[in-house]
């Protein structure tokens, strides 16, 4: 039953987005109430692990398609339909009401666009066109706004669009390898594919575009002053993996870097204000 559940809400995932949600608190430059970094960090978990599991009530019989997927347990048929929505609404709305706690209405309101807009949005539209993580990444760059939110910050302000952006720029290259990565399997459920996911070799041109838009965005916290002087020359070592194994063209290295990126730049974050 704990595996079925960890699956059905994405744990991992989950709790990526809230170590994302923690470090938007954690930019804000005064200090912080460490209970409130707690109700942010579980009640945007709570977000996406909710989020996790209507998606998967509405996309159950693709995900039975896939290999990747196919031991979810609705696709199981381990739960029903019904029942994983419910549970899902239930643990969106409690996370909804820890932000409101934590934050007041904005930060809340944020969370629950952020949820319509990814089953509303982005799960319908990834059905139709290989370019709708252009709108999904939405979603993935919320968590930080959230925190910021609900440590004080208001918007817009150019330290936390500044951190958002990094994580909307990530995303493209993440999902990038990990639709070439499944390929087969997207193909079985009748997604559209980007042209790159399907060629075999190395990768395109546009991708080291990107990978290098994204090392010069990480390269703007320490200088807008964001990472302390101290942590900045260590900040400065985080992107150079990228680089190396972009121009090396070691996907599953890469991949596997790119999974780690969002919590390097939050460790730096929360180094920064231990030393402020």
């Amino acid at each position: 039953m704990i595996t079925a559940l960890a699956r059905l809400f994405r744990l991992r995932l989950a709790l990526l987005n809230g170590v994302a949600a923690l470090g938007g608190a954690m930019l804000f430059p005064l200090p912080v109430d460490s209970r409130l970094l707690w109700m942010v960090f579980i009640g945007v978990t709570l977000l996406a692990a909710g989020g996790s599991a209507i998606n998967q009530a509405l996309e159950h019989e693709l995900d039975r398609v896939m290999i990747r997927t196919r031991l979810r347990p609705v696709a199981q048929g381990r739960m029903k339909p019904v029942q994983a929505a419910l549970l899902g609404l239930a643990i969106v709305l409690a996370g909804v009401a820890l932000l409101g706690v934590a934050g007041g209405s904005r930060p809340a309101l944020a969370g629950a666009l952020g949820i319509f807009w990814y089953l509303a949005v982005y799960t319908p539209l990834k059905r139709r066109t290989p370019y709708a993580l252009a709108a999904g990444a939405v979603c993935g760059a919320l968590p930080p706004v959230i925190g910021w939110g609900c440590a004080g910050g208001s918007l817009p302000d150019y330290r936390i669009m500044l951190l958002a952006g990094l994580l909307y720029l990530w995303q493209i290259p993440h999902f990038w390898l990990f639709q070439r990565r499944y390929a087969a399997d997207y193909r079985a459920a009748g997604f559209p594919l980007l042209a790159a996911a399907t060629r075999e070799g190395a990768l395109p041109g546009l991708f080291g575009l990107w990978i290098a838009a994204l090392v010069s965005a990480t390269m703007l916290l320490p200088a807008f002053g964001l990472i302390a002087h101290g942590t900045a020359i260590w900040y400065a070592l985080v992107p150079l993996p990228l680089i190396a194994m972009t121009l090396l063209r070691s996907e599953k290295p890469l991949f596997s870097y790119l999974n780690l990126f969002p919590l390097l730049v939050t460790l730096a974050i929360i180094a920064h204000k231990q030393l402020a």
